[in-house]
């Protein structure tokens, strides 16, 4: 078959940060499901439609033994949902707070969860995929529990102090959540499931971009969802908003699938939701109308019991129309002054704005203005000791020029009085060499006059040898 490479990182991704094991807790997200924990699902069959690589299934054990199940999301560093059967409630035990160490580093030999102070340092990576108590402390968050311990018995109560089981909720909101489940479980659920070992409770959280300390994702809204697994079953969901710890919205487990993922199927064949048992269904709406109204509901099942709170019945029946009246008033009112504060914060928050921009720009011309100021301060120096330099160096050129055209003028008078100083000697010194000259040229000029006259004798002598030669008869050979 050909992979792409998507498929291929995922798988990578799956083998390497979310293996299973076969004695461990961490169990890959494959056919198995939960491994020993699948018990805590109606025909062992875990929830549908959770296949993100980041979605880690834990069987949730303590003392070699599985208390519940809980799907786990690294990615938000919370629970998505913790599986879990009613046991028996107990007065809450001491909070020991324990970790699940395959979560961080799949390799240990670790198989069950242990206290965080007990692997600090021995467990790689620890806090890479999960929270840790440190990132509780100082951030105004409570751990609250998905499984609540005070519907569980001393071991099961244990283990429900894990990390991988708890969700940042305010301290208020925290206490809210388990009373109203406790209450709902025991003064709801439980009365009205004939075979108490076949209800399964799944308590969940929606992520929502709210990030304490950058990791772990404040749930925006919690639920909770029952099956009753018997011939006259029935189920229910329940939602509690996070920005109101009074609400608790009941509504069937198909509308509540809706708001979470796609695709996602919380019960087997929906725990039988088109053949329910409408009267249970409604006795147990009765009793959640009871709780909200602040009654307190019997769960002994004995007929003297139910007659002798008919007519308590009857008139919380009549009163339910008028209570959720009064509840929607309410909640109309309370939307109101929601909105009413939401507005005014937003008008503040845009006033505030524009002032905070004012005062901004004007810091900034201010700065920009001490800073213009501060380098003209600062130029100033070196401008003065520039044009300092300036004038000294012009005067400098002043006093130069005034030297040269001083000693210009001085060198005339001196270069004559040194010229007439020279003529005598100049006079007197050349009267020898004029002499001689006088003689050179007297004795030139006799020189002369004498080579001329020598000259013209020979010119002559030469004349009249010719004439002799050219006119006179040739004579003997002596001649």
């Amino acid at each position: 078959r050909k992979w792409t490479m998507k498929t291929l990182t995922v798988f990578l991704l799956c083998i390497s940060v979310f293996p299973g094991f076969s004695q461990g807790r961490v169990v890959r997200e494959d056919e198995t499901g939960f491994a020993e924990c699948n018990v805590f699902f109606p025909g062992q069959v875990p929830p549908e439609g959770f296949k993100e690589p980041f979605h880690v299934k834990i069987c949730q054990q303590y003392n070699k033994k599985p208390r519940f199940a809980t799907l786990y999301s690294t990615k938000d560093k919370i629970p998505l949902f913790s599986a879990f059967k009613f046991t028996k409630g107990a007065q809450s035990e001491k909070e020991n707070w324990l970790v699940e160490p395959q979560i961080d580093d799949p390799e240990n030999d670790l198989h069950e969860m242990v206290h965080e102070a007990d692997i600090a340092g021995t467990v790689a990576n620890l806090g890479a995929n999960q929270a840790l108590t440190s990132d509780y402390v100082g951030s105004g968050y409570e751990r609250g529990l998905l499984n609540p311990s005070v519907l569980n018995e001393k071991d099961f109560q244990m283990a429900t102090y894990t990390l991988t089981n708890a969700v940042p909720l305010s301290p208020a909101l925290s206490k809210s959540w388990h009373r109203d489940i406790g209450k709902v479980v025991e003064q709801a659920l439980i009365p009205h499931c004939s075979r108490k070992d076949h209800l399964y409770l799944l308590a969940g959280a929606i992520p929502s971009s709210v990030r304490v300390k950058g990791k772990m994702s404040v749930p925006e809204s919690l639920w909770l969802a029952a099956c009753c697994d018997d011939p006259q079953g029935w189920s229910l969901g329940l939602v509690k908003k996070t920005n109101d710890e009074n609400s608790l919205v009941d509504l069937t487990v198909g509308k509540l699938e809706k708001q979470l993922l796609a695709g996602v199927h919380l019960f087997k064949g929906s725990c039988g939701e088109d053949k329910q048992n409408q009267e249970k269904r409604e006795a147990i709406l009765q009793a959640l109308s009871q709780i909200h109204s602040g009654e307190q509901v019997g769960t002994s099942d004995n007929q003297e019991t139910r007659e002798s709170g008919w007519v308590r019945k009857v008139a919380g029946i009549l009163a339910t129309p008028f209570i959720k009246l009064l509840e929607l008033l309410i909640y109309i009112f309370v939307e109101l002054v929601k909105f009413v504060f939401y507005f005014l914060w937003l008008v503040v928050k845009r006033v505030c704005g524009t002032v905070l921009d004012g005062v901004y720009s004007l810091w900034n011309g201010m700065v920009s203005y001490l800073k213009a100021i501060s380098m003209v301060l600062i130029s100033i120096p070196y401008d003065v000791g520039r044009v300092i330099i300036n004038i000294f160096l012009g005067f400098l050129q002043i006093v130069q020029d005034v030297l040269s055209l001083t000693y210009r003028i001085l060198s005339i008078p001196v270069r004559f009085v040194l010229h007439l100083a020279a003529f005598p000697y100049h006079s007197i010194c050349a009267i020898p060499s004029v002499l001689k000259d006088m003689a050179t040229g007297i004795w030139g000029t006799f020189s002369l006059v004498i080579n001329a006259a020598a000259t013209v004798l020979h010119g002559f002598y030469y004349l009249a040898g010719y004439i002799v030669k050219r006119f006179v008869p040739k004579g003997s050979s002596d001649d």
